[in-house]
C-alpha cells in the first residue's frame, strides 16, 4: 500500500481519536440513592444474646452451628445445586451483554471480493458472427465504518450494561444464600421432627406400660373395664402420631437430596441428635446492612443502570456521525489484482439528524426518568425489607428464648405429675382419666418445648440471612472484571471467595 492509499484508515484512526477524547457522555451523572437508616436496631435493646457467635474465618456462616453433615451438605451447593447453576448463567449472559455494548467503542472491519467474467458480441451485427469480447473484473475492498460516540451513547450503554451484570451477580449471590439458608432450615426441622419421634416412641412405652396397669388394675378388681379401653386407645393415638412423623422427615430428606443436587432416591440422611445451643449473630450496626445483603446491592446496582438508560435515551437528541473508509483493489487480471496501480480508496462522512419524530425522544427520557424512579422506590423498599427481617428475627429470637425457659419448667413439672398421678391411680385415690390428663399434658408439653427450639433455631437461621451470611459488597465483580469478561464466579469458588 502507498502512503496515500493508507490516508482514509488513518483519517479514520484520528477521527476515532480525537472523538475518544473529546466526546461527553449526557445524562445524569449517578450517586447512590439516599435511604431510610435507623441509629440502631429495635429489638436489640435490653436484649444482649449470651454467647453470640462469629462463622469461621473462611466466611462459612453455618460453622456457628457446629454440625458436621450441615457443613458438608451446605458445601454441596456450590458443586451441584441447578437454581445456582441457572443464576451463574444468568450472570455471564449479563457480562456478554456488555461485550456486545462494548464493541461500539471500535470501528467495524469488513471485506468483500467479487470476480466476474462478461461477454459481449462485437462486429457482425444483429447475427453476432463477428465474435464475443470477454472481459474480467476483479475486486477486493476492506472497509471500516465507525460511529463515533460523541454524545456518550455508547460509553452510557456500556454503564448501564455493567451494572447489570453486577446486578445479577448479587442476584446469584442471593440464590446461593436462598438455598444454603433453605438447607439449614430444612435439615434442622428434619432434626427436629426425629427428635419429636423419639419423644413420641417414648410416650408409646409409657402408655404400654400405663395400659399394662390398667390391665392388672382390672384382672385384681380394681379397676372399670372403661379404664383399660381408654389406655388401650391412648396408645394407638401416640403411635399414629409417631407414625405420621415419618411423613415430614421424608419430604425433608428429598427437599435436602434436590438442594444438593442429587436425587432422592440417591440421598439419604442417618438419624442424629438435635443441636441444643442456638446460635445469634451479632448483627452490627444498622449502616453496614446495605452492605452485607446481595439483594439490597443487587437492588441498588439497577438503580445505576437505570439512571445509565437515562443518559442513553437523551443521546438520542443529537445527530449521529458515521465515518466510512474504504481501501481495496479493482483489475481485470487476477494475477496483479494486490498492485499499487490497481487501488483505489474512499473516505466519507455521514451525519444524521431527526428533525421531527412527534414526541418519541421526549417519550423515551421520560419513560427512562420513571424508570430510574421506580427503581430507587425498590431499593428504598429493600432496604426497609431488610431491616424489618432482622428486627423480625432479633424480636423472635428474645422472646423465644424466655419462652423456652418457662416451657422446660413446665416440662418438668408435667413429667412430675404423670409420676404422682399414676401413683395415685395405683392407689386407687384417683381415676384413670386423671392419669390420661397428665399424660397429654407433659406430651404436649414436650411437643411445645420442641417446637420452640425449632422456632429458635429457624430464626438463628433466619437472622443470618438477614444479616446477609457474611457477604459483602465488595464480594462483586469490579467493572474492569465486567468488561474484560473474566471467569469471576469460577475465580471465587477456586480462591475460596466462595465458601
Amino acid at each position: 500500500m502507498t502512503v496515500l492509499a493508507l490516508a482514509p484508515l488513518r483519517w479514520l484512526a484520528m477521527g476515532f481519536a480525537a472523538t475518544a477524547l473529546a466526546a461527553c457522555a449526557v445524562g445524569p451523572d449517578y450517586q447512590r440513592p439516599e435511604a431510610p437508616m435507623p441509629a440502631a436496631f429495635k429489638e436489640l435493646a435490653g436484649w444482649k444474646p449470651a454467647e453470640p457467635r462469629l462463622a469461621a474465618s473462611d466466611g462459612a456462616w453455618w460453622s456457628v452451628f457446629d454440625d458436621p453433615l450441615l457443613d458438608q451438605l451446605e458445601r454441596q451447593i456450590d458443586i451441584s445445586n441447578q437454581t445456582l447453576k441457572a443464576s451463574e448463567a444468568a450472570y455471564r449472559e449479563a457480562s456478554a451483554v456488555v461485550g456486545e455494548a462494548r464493541a461500539g467503542y471500535f470501528p467495524a472491519l469488513t471485506i468483500a471480493g467479487s470476480g466476474q467474467r462478461t461477454g459481449q458480441p462485437v462486429g457482425g451485427g444483429a447475427s453476432g458472427s463477428g465474435g464475443r469480447v470477454v472481459q474480467n473484473q476483479f475486486n477486493l475492498t476492506p472497509t471500516a465504518s465507525w460511529e463515533p460516540d460523541i454524545w456518550g451513547r455508547i460509553r452510557r450503554t456500556v454503564e448501564s450494561d455493567v451494572a447489570n451484570a453486577q446486578a445479577s451477580a448479587a442476584d446469584l449471590a442471593a440464590a446461593r444464600l436462598s438455598a444454603q439458608t433453605q438447607l439449614a432450615a430444612d435439615y434442622f426441622q428434619l432434626r427436629v421432627d426425629e427428635e419429636l419421634k423419639r419423644v413420641l416412641d417414648t410416650a408409646v412405652e409409657a402408655d404400654r406400660a400405663s395400659l399394662e396397669i390398667t390391665r392388672n388394675q382390672y384382672n385384681a378388681g380394681v379397676a372399670a373395664q372403661t379404664d383399660v379401653i381408654t389406655a388401650q386407645t391412648q396408645l394407638e393415638g401416640t403411635q399414629a402420631q409417631a407414625i405420621a412423623i415419618g411423613v415430614q422427615r421424608a419430604q425433608l430428606e428429598h427437599a435436602i437430596a434436590v438442594l444438593v443436587g442429587k436425587p432422592p432416591a440417591e440421598f439419604s440422611i442417618a438419624p442424629a441428635s438435635l443441636a441444643a445451643a442456638v446460635p445469634v449473630m451479632p448483627p452490627g450496626v444498622p449502616s453496614t446492612l446495605l452492605e452485607r445483603r446481595p439483594d439490597i446491592a443487587g437492588a441498588e446496582r439497577a438503580v445505576a443502570a437505570a439512571n445509565a438508560q437515562i443518559g442513553v435515551a437523551e443521546s438520542a437528541y443529537f445527530p449521529t456521525i458515521t465515518l466510512t473508509a474504504s481501501y481495496g483493489f479493482a483489475s481485470s487480471q487476477l494475477v496483479n489484482l494486490l498492485s499499487a496501480a490497481n487501488s483505489i480508496w474512499s473516505f466519507g462522512a455521514n451525519v444524521t439528524a431527526t428533525l421531527f419524530d412527534a414526541g418519541l425522544r421526549s417519550a423515551q427520557v421520560d419513560a427512562a426518568r420513571a424508570a430510574y424512579d421506580q427503581s430507587v422506590a425498590n431499593y428504598r423498599q429493600s432496604v426497609l425489607t431488610g431491616f424489618q427481617q432482622v428486627e423480625d428475627e432479633l424480636a423472635a429470637l428474645r422472646i423465644l428464648a424466655e419462652q423456652a425457659q418457662v416451657e422446660e419448667a413446665a416440662v418438668g413439672h408435667a413429667r412430675e405429675a404423670v409420676r404422682l398421678t399414676l401413683n395415685q391411680y395405683q392407689a386407687g385415690t384417683v381415676a384413670y382419666t386423671s392419669v390420661v390428663v397428665a399424660q397429654t399434658t407433659a406430651l404436649s408439653d414436650e411437643e411445645a418445648a420442641l417446637n420452640i427450639q425449632a422456632s429458635r433455631l429457624a430464626a438463628s437461621v433466619t437472622l443470618i440471612q438477614a444479616l446477609g451470611g457474611g457477604w459483602s459488597e465488595t464480594q462483586l465483580p469490579t467493572v474492569s472484571q465486567v468488561e474484560s469478561g473474566e471467569p469471576w464466579w469460577e475465580m471465587r469458588q477456586t480462591t475460596g471467595g466462595g465458601k
